[in-house]
């Protein structure tokens, strides 16, 4: 099992995984961190008795399976669970279909369903106005440098990536500035060399 840091995307050494919290700093970036794992990581595995899941005389059983003994209530639709269908998330149970639809009541906002990837705008917008001209970078490049600056520490993606994006970006509006700025010295060096008298 593999865990990765937050700030870098770099993996964790296995010492993470050792107690259920562990503080310590990633060996990539030497940013300090503090992981808590999951609690079940260390809870002892118990098999599971298909006799205990049975339903037996006057027990409630499943919605799913009608022969299995419920022993949980979903907290959104309220029907009954067994110990296969019942799933928690954000400290509540929920059955399988409501889970899967996320009816009535909105989506659930522990589990998260898209991320906003700011690097690939900052490149986006970095990049095509070099392709056009580069004069629209003086509206872009205060944009592209705030959007690197701000999420540089936000995970870019529910799928680990790294921030080449974000230096590539920061490099090419570096470089359009820069052409800015030399093209208006070359205009204003220009005008007076053609107001100098000969």
């Amino acid at each position: 099992m593999l865990i990765f840091c937050p700030n870098c995307n770099g993996s964790l050494s296995a010492r993470f995984l050792e107690r259920a919290s562990v503080e310590g700093s990633c060996p990539t970036c030497a940013t300090v961190l503090g992981v808590t794992l999951f609690p079940a990581l260390f809870r002892p595995r118990t098999k599971i008795d298909a006799q205990n899941l049975q339903t037996a005389e006057g027990e409630a059983s499943c919605y799913e399976h009608a022969n299995k003994r419920a022993v949980a209530v979903c907290n959104r639709c309220g029907r009954f669970l067994c110990a296969l269908c019942e799933v928690a998330v954000d400290a509540k149970v929920w059955c399988p279909n409501c889970l899967n639809s996320g009816q009535s009541g909105g989506p659930i906002q522990a589990i998260e369903r898209q991320r906003t990837l700011y690097d690939s705008i900052a490149l986006a917008l970095a990049f095509f106005p070099a392709l056009l001209f580069f004069y629209p970078s003086i509206l872009t490049a205060p944009v592209v440098i705030f959007l690197s600056i701000r999420y540089w520490k936000k995970p870019s993606s529910i799928i680990p990536r790294g921030k080449w994006r974000f230096v590539l970006a920061l490099l090419i509006v570096l470089a359009e500035v820069g052409l800015v700025v030399l093209a208006v010295f070359a205009i204003i060096f220009s005008q007076r060399m053609a107001s100098v008298p000969k």
